[in-house]
């Protein structure tokens, strides 16, 4: 498998899928580490972790299918737009609880004593999970919206192809105008070998 197979918006698509993932892990790091301070008795804890390995697993394996399979339809513009709507939802969902149920720990950490160094770290972490689970919803949402306004842009272009591929692979080409009477065939929406929509650029 090589990058070149990519198209330029594909590479892009690419990029901010990895980016992502990275959030996701910090989230996690995050999320692990105040759970280990709580031995993982609070759910406001628990569901953030749990949300993050999740996303993670499903980011992860949906990229890796994308690199290994020319055409796999999971990364087809409406699955990839409906699963980073189903995510966001429930980043948003879990953060609207996590959030209320942290809202008595003081945002200024320092106001802790400071013999209680363990405590001032936790109440960090707490901080910091609670700025990551609000940026993945946000990044998983605008993720979703940029890539449906695409999808949609190129639709309504004449470029109904794009449902028909993954958004990796895709490059915005208009197709030559055939008689009506004219059989279409699956060359004719993806191209001979080497000159497909979704093929190498």
């Amino acid at each position: 498998m090589a990058f070149s197979e990519f198209s330029s918006v594909g590479k892009k698509k690419l990029g901010v899928h990895v980016l992502l993932i990275i959030l996701d892990i910090i989230a996690l790091a995050f999320a692990a580490r105040v759970n280990i301070f709580q031995e993982f008795f609070f759910m406001a804890d628990l569901f953030p972790l749990g949300l993050a390995i999740a996303t993670l697993i499903i980011l992860f394996f949906t990229l890796v299918l994308d690199l290994a399979i020319t055409n796999v339809p999971t990364a087809r513009p409406a699955f990839e737009i409906g699963l980073l709507y189903v995510l966001s939802i429930f980043w948003l969902a879990f953060n609207a609880f996590s959030t209320a149920r942290w809202s008595n720990i003081p945002l200024n950490c320092n106001e802790i004593p400071e013999e209680y160094p363990d405590e001032r770290t936790w109440c960090r972490d707490v901080q910091g999970l609670k700025s990551m689970v609000w940026i993945e919803f946000v990044a998983l949402f605008f993720t979703a919206s940029f890539i449906l306004r695409y999808a949609v842009t190129q639709h309504t272009r004449g470029r109904k192809q794009i449902w028909s591929g993954p958004l990796s692979r895709y490059v915005p080409r208009d197709l030559p105008q055939r008689s009506e009477f004219t059989r279409q065939t699956f060359t004719d929406y993806f191209g001979a070998r080497g000159g497909s929509m979704f093929e190498k650029f």
